[in-house]
């Protein structure tokens, strides 16, 4: 008996819709898309969420509504979920109210303690974590969640209100990032980083891995830039060399807007957001010796994917 699943992740700059066809405990991908909201755009370190971003999520929505109606998608089968910039906003009650209104979505917000728990689910269903311990790191455009854990546990996780559209809005204020504002920016990561620095302590992961946004466009220029192609829509695993991380580094932090927008694998949503998203990054592997980046393509709507098969 087979049914078919609607999850959507409500990110604070984009929105992603994954329709599956569950079987038992398998699955076979039957629709997935990408579209940029920017509902932090604005109004993130203000606590709100703007008329403007408002009518960005709707029409993202109404488009998601059109899309689980042709895959006749039960209310009852779609999972909806509000991370960062919805469960900050003081207007968060009338902004979910509104979408459940206009598109008949019904969004469930969750804290930063259950989306790091997803992430650490979507990310050990799409990579080989291994037995020693390993840093998973998710920069979302309202919050970074941390997660040290292997194969088969959590150790520990913590998510931080420091995401990309917030650490943009504060520092973010000559492009190419100046040295001054680059300083505050770390020193900031200093400060707000500390229980990061205690886990690392204790458990002493051996590599990094990423997922989410920021480290898709990292694999999809290091793909462009050794192959002259996109990496392979099946593969869910990668490495990326340090080496070619800090190659990319160096590029993006020298270049302007236009500049970075015309590397190869660069996308419009993460033209900006990339160069803070890659000084955290940096900090994190500089600060805690780490020489080893893994990269999932898998994620949230993964995680929540993987708890509805029972794995």
């Amino acid at each position: 008996m087979s049914e078919r699943l609607g999850i959507i992740d409500l990110g604070t700059n984009t929105f992603h819709l994954l329709i599956v066809e569950k079987t038992g405990d398998q699955f076979a991908t039957v629709f997935h898309d990408s579209r940029p909201a920017r509902i932090g755009l604005g109004g993130i370190n203000k606590k709100i969420i703007t008329t403007e971003a408002f009518g960005r999520a709707i029409q993202v929505l109404q488009y998601f509504r059109e899309k689980l109606d042709e895959f006749a998608i039960m209310p009852e089968k779609t999972f909806a979920f509000g991370t960062s910039a919805i469960r900050n906003a003081d207007n968060q009650a009338e902004f979910c109210e509104q979408i459940l209104d206009k598109t008949g979505i019904s969004i469930k917000v969750i804290d930063g303690n259950k989306e790091a728990e997803y992430i650490y689910r979507g990310v050990r269903f799409g990579t080989n974590i291994g037995t020693a311990p390993a840093l998973i790191m998710d920069i979302g455009g309202g919050s970074v969640e941390f997660i040290i854990g292997n194969q088969t546990q959590i150790f520990w996780k913590q998510s931080f209100e420091i995401g990309g559209q917030r650490l943009m809005e504060k520092f973010m204020r000559n492009d190419p990032l100046s040295i001054g504002d680059k300083r505050n920016l770390y020193h900031y990561f200093d400060e707000n980083l500390i229980p990061l620095a205690n886990a690392i302590h204790q458990y002493a992961p051996e590599k990094l891995i990423g997922s989410s946004g920021t480290f898709d466009t990292l694999v999809d220029i290091d793909f462009h830039y050794r192959t002259n192609q996109a990496p392979p829509r099946y593969q869910t695993d990668f490495e990326l060399p340090v080496q070619e991380f800090y190659r990319a580094y160096d590029i993006l932090l020298s270049q302007n807007h236009d500049e970075r927008m015309r590397i190869p694998g660069m996308i419009e949503l993460r033209v900006d957001m990339i160069v803070v998203a890659v000084c955290l990054v940096d900090y994190v592997l500089r600060t805690h010796s780490i020489q080893k980046i893994q990269v999932s393509s898998y994620a949230l709507k993964e995680g929540v994917l993987a708890e509805l098969l029972s794995l």
